[in-house]
């Protein structure tokens, strides 16, 4: 302790000690204690960006996203072709295999839906959680894509994900491939019988009234509706007591604009149509790419049928007049969706 007094200096002042004696005294053993040095100059800041990097080196680089999507697909596929496999899924009454349309069918068609389309889906609400429904929507597009977009909406917007069952033309089950698809994604004829069976199901199903009419007119007649026919679809609806949603599509008239029809081509090919339009057939191939028009689909208040009894449903005034509603309804939709687009390609 004396040692450690010779070497710290009191507080405030000088040593008690002169400065010669100081030097005179004989080294000491013990280790001197010194003041601490004082604080050095703070590190100098991080140069812009390297806390970002940092970050992005603890998020990983986007190649890493990238091999984990893919990783995500292979598993999944995997996963996919052992239940195909194993027999692990199941088919209903019409063909429906909702394992291959949940694992191949949607996923193919949600990059036209998001990313080509960039569609918005307004109402999907309207659509009961649970029970019947009746989706009843315009039709346009040369090819009906308009179909698929809609049941995209409803399966991935729904807040129960409920498929779309469409009511479809005969064509589409007597081409090769594509009428085992349709099937499997859950589609059937668009006939009575078929219709009021799945809407006793309990399942939501679609009708496209206007038919050929609509999805093969003429650009210039873009988004005024055709006739909707003798109201088979609103009969079905009353005799299964569910409710009526109509839909609005914009969007869908200007993916192939059709100027032109080659109508003795279509006749040899057994077709309603062959159009023809400002890439096609003149561009080939690449001219059967859709144009990236922006897609609006919006589903409106349900029109109830419940309140119609057997009579009403054979009635052909009560069938004439709940069709124009439903389609006066569906076509003024279309005007004031349109009123409010700014652009064909960017909405």
């Amino acid at each position: 302790m004396n040692d450690v007094a010779k070497v710290i200096p009191l507080h405030g002042g000088a040593s008690t000690r002169s400065a010669r004696s100081r030097a005179t005294d004989p080294p000491s053993s013990t280790p001197p204690i010194r003041r601490p040095e004082p604080d050095s100059a703070p590190p100098a800041a991080a140069p812009p960006g390297a806390v970002a990097d940092a970050v992005d080196e603890r998020a990983g680089t986007p190649l890493d996203g990238l091999r984990d999507r893919v990783a995500d697909q292979v598993t999944g596929l995997a996963g996919f072709v052992r239940r195909r496999l194993a027999g692990d899924y199941e088919v209903d009454e019409f063909g429906y295999d909702p394992h291959f349309a949940d694992a191949v069918f949607l996923p193919a068609l949600r990059p036209l839906f998001e990313k080509w389309f960039r569609v918005e889906t307004r109402g999907v609400e309207n659509i009961p959680a649970h029970g019947g429904a009746l989706v009843v929507s315009n039709h346009a597009g040369v090819v009906p894509i308009d179909g698929l977009m809609a049941s995209v909406a409803v399966h991935d917007h729904h807040p129960q994900h409920r498929a779309l069952r469409m009511l479809a033309a005969d064509l589409a089950f007597e081409l090769p491939v594509v009428g085992n698809i349709a099937r499997k994604a859950g589609h059937t004829l668009a006939c009575h019988p078929d219709a009021e069976r799945l809407l006793r199901g309990g399942e939501v199903a679609a009708v496209f009234p206007e038919g050929y009419k609509g999805v093969g007119k003429p650009f210039s007649e873009r988004y005024k509706l055709q006739r909707f026919g003798r109201g088979g679809f609103v009969s079905a609806a009353m005799r299964a007591g569910v409710p009526i949603i109509p839909c609005s599509i914009v969007g869908s008239e200007e993916i192939y604009p059709k100027i032109g029809d080659l109508a003795p081509l279509a006749r040899l090919l057994g077709m309603p149509y062959f159009p023809v339009t400002p890439m096609f057939p003149h561009l080939g191939p690449l001219g059967l790419i859709p144009l990236p028009s922006k897609w609006y689909i919006e589903f409106g208040t349900p029109i109830v049928t419940d309140t119609y009894d057997a009579a009403e449903a054979d009635d052909p005034m009560v069938l004439f007049e709940v069709t124009d509603h439903v389609r006066e309804t569906i076509q003024q939709t279309l005007y004031r969706l349109l009123a409010q687009r700014r652009n064909v390609f960017m909405g």
